[in-house]
């Protein structure tokens, strides 16, 4: 029996505005607080996406799903905080994640930020987490998921890539994302529960 999976789509581009100071960055996100499109900003540039709509959704929803299923099944405490908006003035940066996770009671930031990409080009991701100390990031991309680690101190911090979480011990990247790129919901929840109850 073949397995269906999610169909590639386009790539949309997001607008970008160069030489904002951090105080005109907040006056226009105040002012652009609306449902369907998210700010980012980096250094001066603001970045404006319009959330592109069901597909992203579906997979942005999936991911959340089978991932919060390992952790409960792992014993994690964890809490989802969703697309919750990380800022630094300091840092000169905003960001909001797909989704995101505190792996552990008492954390003030997430351990772990989740990017569903639908979208190319625009403001460095993993510079604006780098600099938002998120210890993990996984990018799901054109049915592809790619981790990286925070490494360093101080001024040394840099992201790399790695094939296992470390945030996440023991899950399986392989079927998670055969799960992740299955068409029917109920199905990539099933297949992903029964692989791991046999492990």
């Amino acid at each position: 029996m073949t397995i269906a999976t999610l169909a590639k789509t386009t790539k949309q581009v997001p607008l970008l505005f160069e030489g904002l100071t951090w105080r005109e960055f907040t006056a226009v996100d105040r002012l652009l607080d609306r449902p369907g499109y998210r700010l980012s900003f980096l250094d001066g540039v603001l970045e404006i996406r319009q959330m592109p709509g069901e597909p992203h959704e579906t997979v942005k929803a999936r991911i959340g799903a089978l991932v919060e299923l390992y952790l409960l099944m792992a014993g994690f405490d964890f809490t989802p905080t969703e697309s919750m908006t990380l800022e630094s003035e300091i840092g000169k940066v905003k960001r909001e994640a797909d989704k995101s996770y505190k792996l552990a009671p008492g954390k003030s930031r997430p351990d772990l930020a989740i990017e569903v990409v639908f979208s190319s080009g625009g403001i460095d991701k993993l510079e604006c987490y780098k600099r938002l100390k998120i210890p993990e990031v996984w990018f799901w991309d054109d049915g592809l998921l790619a981790v990286y680690h925070l490494r360093g101190y101080g001024e040394d911090l840099r992201y790399e890539k790695i094939s296992e979480s470390e945030e996440v011990p023991g899950i399986n990247f392989e079927l998670l994302l055969r799960c992740i790129n299955m068409v029917n919901h109920v199905d990539a929840i099933k297949t992903f529960q029964q692989s791991i109850e046999k492990d």
